[in-house]
Order: C-alpha cells, then structure tokens, then sequence
C-alpha cells in the first residue's frame, strides 16, 4: 500500500514540476526532487530515469550526493522568489499582516538556499 501511495505522490509532484516548467511563479525542481524522493520508495526505473534526465538529474545528484545547489540555480530561484514576491504584492496588495508574513517566508526560503553548498566540480 505504502509503495503505490509513494507512487502516486511521485507523480503528482512530478505533475506539478512540468506546471513548474511552463509557469513563472510555480517552483520546479523542488518538486523534481520531491518526486526523485517518492519514485526512490516505489519505483526505481522512474527514479533511475530523474537522475539520469538531460536538465534535471545533475541538479539531483547535486542534491542527493551533497545538499548542493548550484550556483546558476541559485540565482534563478533568487530572481524567481523577488519576481513572484513583486508580482503579489503589485496585484494582490495584501494587507500587512500578510505582506509581512510573505516575506518573512520569503526571506527564509531565500536564506536556505544561499546557504546550501554549490556542488563539486568535476573533472
């Protein structure tokens, strides 16, 4: 039972990365890992197939190996976090308990991920 629930969140956070992909506020490759994560408990071949991926299995292996980010997806999450956080506050206006709350949350996300290693260089 455990192994189909795991599959089935495997592939309801692989769904969400694709969304990631093609929409600009979605996040994708925490939910390539969260998927790499859940398919490593249910199904190898799906996991093997993540971490071999063309775009996705370096920053994976990254992950898996060192808790590393690289510095290039670094830079974009930054710039992804302060362009979502512009694009709220500019359509949303949310009052200040919220606008507070949002980027304490923010800051925090931002602040994790500066502090991850960059991964290795290979030779």
């Amino acid at each position: 039972m455990m192994r189909h629930t795991y599959a089935f969140l495997g592939w309801m956070a692989l769904g969400f990365a694709i969304l990631g992909a093609m929409l600009p506020l979605l996040p994708t490759t925490i939910f390539v890992i969260i998927s790499a994560a859940c398919f490593a408990k249910s199904s190898p071949k799906m996991e093997a197939y993540l971490l071999d991926h063309r775009v996705f299995g370096p920053s994976l292996r990254a992950w898996r190996d060192h808790g590393a980010i690289s510095k290039r997806g670094k830079l974009f999450s930054i710039l992804g976090i302060l362009i979502g956080f512009v694009f709220a506050v500019y359509t949303a206006s949310p009052p200040v308990w919220v606008l507070t709350a949002l980027t304490l949350t923010l800051v925090s996300v931002a602040l994790f991920i500066l502090t991850r290693p960059s991964p290795p260089i290979q030779r």
